[in-house]
């Protein structure tokens, strides 16, 4: 069975790429943490970060955004001693202010999936790559989202980011045409 190039032997993350990476996810709080978490990736390996999701997930409340709101600097000074976690005062402030504007977005009527989906018309994109080399780091629909997020007050949402977070997402499926997983695949 072949798999996409950037994945290692590691059962955390063939079982991710498996069973997760590059599948449209349409629920908007595992939205809301997908973003965040591909946030704290900034600088790092995404393999970093998945493995301390778990570590993410209780230190931030399951990423629900209203008791994700309420946290207070206390806190995230806690937190900054959490060796668990990616201990960034900025990416987990980031956390809580995303939470602040997934809110904001809510009490406005935005869905936060509909919006997210609406980058890439409601319709998964699926790319045709063969190499590593062919994936772009950031596309036109990814800087489109990331400024949009930006405007709404989100922050740690650059276009790189944006496009890593519409892979796992599967707003985009970039599985290499030659991974079993891609649609299209022979496997």
């Amino acid at each position: 069975m072949q798999r996409c190039g950037w994945v290692t032997q590691d059962p955390l993350y063939i079982c991710y790429h498996d069973k997760e990476w590059g599948i449209p996810q349409t629920d908007g709080k595992k939205l809301f943490e997908m973003l965040c978490l591909e946030g704290q990736q900034a600088g790092l390996s995404w393999i970093t970060v998945l493995k301390k999701r778990e570590h993410y997930r209780r230190c931030f409340h399951r990423f629900d955004p209203q008791t994700v709101a309420l946290m207070q600097q206390a806190e995230v000074e806690k937190l900054l001693l959490d060796a668990s976690i990616i201990r960034h005062r900025g990416k987990l402030d980031a956390i809580i202010t995303n939470a602040k504007a997934y809110l904001a977005m809510e009490a406005r009527g935005e869905n936060f999936a509909h919006f997210v989906w609406s980058f890439v018309q409601n319709t998964p994109q699926v790319n045709q790559f063969t190499s590593l080399s062919d994936i772009p780091v950031a596309t036109s629909a990814s800087e489109a989202l990331s400024k949009a997020l930006k405007k709404r007050g989100f922050k740690f949402v650059g276009p790189t980011i944006c496009y890593s977070f519409m892979q796992a997402c599967g707003l985009v499926n970039d599985h290499l045409t030659t991974c079993f997983c891609h649609p299209n695949s022979q496997a």
